[in-house]
């Protein structure tokens, strides 16, 4: 049997810390719970980890890769309205494909808020950034004043975020899948709306 390099044990356990806190929160989340997920032993993963903290440091930049992700990967050439409604699809794509990176999203950003202040912020502030960039650069042929740019990454950001706290609350596919198409075409709207009225950068 080939022998199991210690880079993927660190990601085997990554992926079972997300499990455990989608299921227990971060307090349930035990160093022996998430080894029996990665089904390891625990002595392997305080090889791999010296501590849970370093650990759950692994997630949180596992999570904030995700949204990376999410975002990047939605690169196609398009105007600012096509660019904006694919980082919204992208991010609630993300969301959709696994109900526990999305509690356990949810659960990390609070512990991070609480237990190292900025840093739960930190995956947010990426991600809005990240945003921010790709609508300048669809828009760079005829920029867009800042603060346009900003509102529109509000408003992808507030229609992901409630698209994940009903997919978290309620956990109905289908439902989900149409609520897409609904976050879609509010943004859709809001944004014909404000980019008709909105003057561009000098």
């Amino acid at each position: 049997m080939p022998r199991i390099s210690a880079a993927q044990r660190r990601s085997d356990f990554i992926k079972a810390a997300v499990e455990v806190i989608a299921t227990y929160g971060i307090e349930g989340a035990t160093t022996r719970r998430i080894a029996e997920q990665a089904q390891a032993n625990l002595a392997m993963l305080h090889y791999c980890y010296d501590s849970k903290e370093d650990l759950f440091a692994d997630v949180y930049e596992f999570v904030a890769s995700r949204y990376r992700d999410a975002l990047e990967n939605n690169d196609s050439p398009g105007d600012v309205a096509e660019t904006a409604r694919r980082l919204l699809r992208g991010v609630m794509e993300c969301y959709l494909e696994s109900i526990s990176f999305t509690a356990a999203t949810a659960e990390l950003i609070s512990w991070a808020r609480r237990q190292h202040g900025d840093r739960g912020i930190a995956v947010y502030d990426k991600a809005l950034e990240t945003v921010r960039t790709a609508l300048r650069d669809a828009a760079s042929d005829q920029p867009l004043e800042p603060e346009i740019v900003e509102e529109i990454a509000f408003v992808i950001a507030t229609l992901a975020d409630g698209f994940a706290a009903n997919w978290l609350t309620y956990g109905d596919r289908s439902a989900a899948l149409a609520q897409m198409e609904l976050a879609t075409s509010v943004l859709d709207s809001w944004l014909a709306a404000r980019l008709g009225s909105a003057p561009v950068a000098p």
